[in-house]
């Protein structure tokens, strides 16, 4: 394999990784397809091949999931008390914030996303999360519960982990939705197959490595990179007790028909469409950097993005005007480059995507307040783009593009129900915000909007402990949180008749 990483902002530890052959990882041992098979990966800032990644067949589906059947039934981790199971998971998240500027790096290279983002936000929010959910291994309760039936008799739950899970995630946070997938359900107690998106494997390459250090049991965490079969192999496997999927609504209703095998456990965290409402007493500075951080952050490529503005009439040409100006300061550029701002889409598909929606924007009388084309001549960069004066029929109203693309809608009253509809008017309901100055109609509105998070006066800001999943089609479930830990344990009820 002769390819050529070759890069200023790369450290030579980085460089070398990229370089490296890759392999799978199942039952702590690094072990290559027996097909023989490899993918490309494409750096998205100039689409050329940066490294090849193993591509898992059959075969190693079903070597991941009896070492992890193996290692949750009768291996070292299913003896494991709470305490030391706790001290593993807290242990991993000291080693993220250890190789942080490393996995940065290799997310930047990878994904597109600004360096700068990927330490302070995607590394460190997964170190956090794995040192709270480290928390909750030793706090895993069941309850004692008085029955009416006759005789003496002792009832209680116990909530015990689920078993075998496959996580599934996406490509445009792939360290972080590893962490929000991995810390639960290991604190939990379960074993896991990983399997990242094909166009972002190097950083769950990478956590292998980590895996290893940390300590974990042989087939606790096993890691599987390849296309959508892959995928299909573990949601369709009569070993797999759940699937968590992060992704595309479509691809989420196929997981949903494909667990119905052995009724395997499911959770989904899917697609969104997210109304900004912006009232005319909002603080229009907080309001402007804020909206505009929700729609261009990630170039657009977060599942919450503030895509639907809803703002005042009295404040929509402000608030447009500033949401043009927060476009314009963008810095495009190799997400390597700790100076850029706005990184690629991550793939000439999604590039194709995104344009096909501003063409259509256009096409159907949307107003361009900013941006509304390509950027530059190589790679898959689209400029940050405000349409203004949409209407409630258009594509890119009604579709999620993933893209830094937002549209935004005038509103002439007050009507609470009215705009609720309005902000309701979708398939989604992941996420939502809410900009004023009144807080007794921040929180009237809050309990309105019809999405599993709703944010005053500001928009996509999480937290360990806050419970993150969508209404709707937006899937089901609930990541971070104590809710997490839920996900991934069944509550088993013992009655004794004494």
């Amino acid at each position: 394999m002769n390819i050529l990483v070759k890069n200023d902002f790369l450290s030579t530890e980085v460089s070398n990784f990229v370089r490296a052959k890759h392999y799978l990882f199942i039952n702590n041992k690094k072990v290559l397809p027996r097909s023989g098979k490899t993918f490309d990966v494409l750096n998205p800032a100039n689409g050329q091949k940066i490294a090849e990644a193993p591509e898992a067949g059959p075969e190693e589906v079903e070597d991941a999931v009896r070492a992890a059947r193996a290692a949750f039934e009768s291996g070292p981790w299913a003896r494991m008390s709470p305490n030391d199971r706790g001290k593993l998971v807290w242990k991993f998240g000291e080693l993220l914030e250890k190789y942080g500027d490393e996995l940065a790096q290799i997310e930047s290279l990878d994904n597109g996303k600004p360096v700068t983002y990927a330490r302070n936000v995607d590394v460190a929010f997964s170190a956090e999360l794995m040192r709270y959910m480290a928390g909750w291994s030793t706090k895993i309760l069941g309850n004692s519960i008085p029955v009416s039936l006759p005789g003496d008799w002792h009832a209680y739950t116990l909530r015990e982990p689920v078993g075998v899970c496959a996580q599934i995630i996406p490509w445009n946070f792939p360290l972080l939705m590893a962490a929000w997938k991995l810390a639960p359900a290991l604190a939990a107690g379960c074993t896991i197959i990983l399997k990242p998106a094909e166009q972002t494997p190097l950083s769950a390459l990478r956590l292998a490595d980590i895996i290893a250090e940390a300590g974990f049991p042989a087939g606790v965490v096993n890691i599987l990179t390849g296309d959508g079969r892959v995928g299909a192999a573990l949601v369709e496997h009569p070993d797999i007790d759940k699937v968590a999927f992060t992704g595309s609504t479509e691809v989420g209703k196929l997981i949903m028909k494909g667990a119905t095998s052995n009724l395997k456990k499911v959770s989904l965290e899917l697609g969104g469409k997210s109304p900004a409402i912006v009232f005319d007493d909002a603080d229009l500075d907080v309001a402007i950097a804020g909206v505009a951080n929700g729609i261009f952050f990630n170039s657009g490529q977060c599942c919450t993005a503030g895509s639907r503005i809803y703002a005042h009439k009295k404040i929509f040409d402000k608030l447009m005007a500033g949401l043009a100006l927060e476009a314009g300061k963008a810095k495009l550029g190799l997400g390597l480059d700790p100076a850029t701002t706005v990184g690629p889409l991550i793939s000439d598909e999604q590039f194709g995507k995104v344009c096909g929606y501003l063409e259509a924007g256009r096409r159907d009388g949307a107003e361009v307040v900013a941006g509304g084309s390509r950027w530059g001549t190589e790679g898959y960069f689209v400029q940050p783009t405000v349409f203004a004066h949409t209407t409630p029929e258009m594509s890119v109203v009604r579709e999620e593009i993933f893209g830094p693309v937002v549209c935004a809608m005038p509103f002439d009253d007050d009507d609470l129900e009215s705009l609720a509809r309005k902000a309701n008017d979708t398939v989604y309901g992941l996420g939502a915000s809410v900009w004023t100055r009144d807080i007794g109609r921040a929180h009237k509105m809050a309990r309105r909007i019809k999405a599993g998070t709703v944010w005053i006066n500001s928009h996509l800001p999480n937290d360990v402990a806050l419970p993150f999943g969508g209404f709707k089609q937006s899937g089901f479930g609930r990541e971070m949180g104590y809710e997490a830990i839920e996900l991934y344990t069944h509550v088993k009820t013992v009655a004794a008749s004494l």
